[in-house]
């Protein structure tokens, strides 16, 4: 028997599998975006009309974020936040949980998220606690700079701290949720939350995506701190 002429087809047929994988799941991601927007266009109006009423500034807020295999994008979310806001509290917050690996019990909590943000409006508060924020990131899948499902991109100055096996996280296209979010939100130290995802594009199938997409209204619905 050839073992090698062996290998090598099991290796293009594992090619030709990701491949397939992939093109159904960008099918996929533009036809649920696409009828996303259509339906809950009326709940996306109210958001945006209490935004503009509650504080001054826009209705979206676009944040660079860094995207797949390093490029740099802006994301879209509804503004939850007061215009012209410092970012060094949240820039040192984050960078402290990857540099030391914090988990929510040193910090005495059950969630890593910054707690009493000065930078987030009433409304916001309540956007964010429901991740309606991140509706929006619906424009960015129809764009292809995301996925419904993925590793979440982070910032740049949370980026410029990755190690080498960090970055191996951005190997896919970020999206709106992901294995992380529906298993350990928050509540895992950095290290756990890459492996975590990392875990999720080794094994990365249809019926796993399809398995996030059901369980995140669950978790958007038990709104955890």
């Amino acid at each position: 028997m050839n073992y090698e002429v062996q290998y090598i087809d099991e290796l293009n047929l594992t090619q030709l599998a990701n491949l397939k994988y992939q093109r159904i799941k960008r099918v996929l991601d533009l036809s649920l975006s696409t009828l996303f927007l259509v339906v809950f266009s009326p709940l996306l109006f109210l958001i945006a009309l209490g935004i503009k009423l509650h504080s001054p500034g826009p209705v979206f807020y676009k944040q660079k974020r860094v995207g797949k295999n390093g490029v740099p994008y802006d994301m879209f979310k509804f503004r939850s936040m007061r215009v012209n806001t410092d970012q060094d509290l949240h820039k040192s917050h984050v960078q402290s949980l990857i540099k030391n690996n914090i988990s929510p019990k040193d910090l005495g909590s059950d969630s890593l998220k910054l707690k009493a943000d000065p930078r987030i409006t009433g409304l916001g508060k309540i956007l964010r606690k429901f991740g309606l924020d991140e509706l929006p990131q619906f424009i960015n899948v129809l764009r292809g700079e995301m996925s419904i499902v993925g590793p979440r991109p982070p910032l740049p100055y949370e980026y410029e701290l990755y190690s080498n096996w960090h970055k191996q996280r951005l190997k896919v296209l970020p999206g709106i949720t992901g294995l992380w979010q529906v298993t350990a939100h928050n509540q895992v130290p950095f290290d756990q939350m890459v492996q975590i995802d990392l875990n999720y594009i080794k094994d990365m199938n249809l019926l796993m995506d399809l398995k996030i997409m059901i369980y995140t209204p669950v978790e958007m619905l038990r709104a955890k701190e």
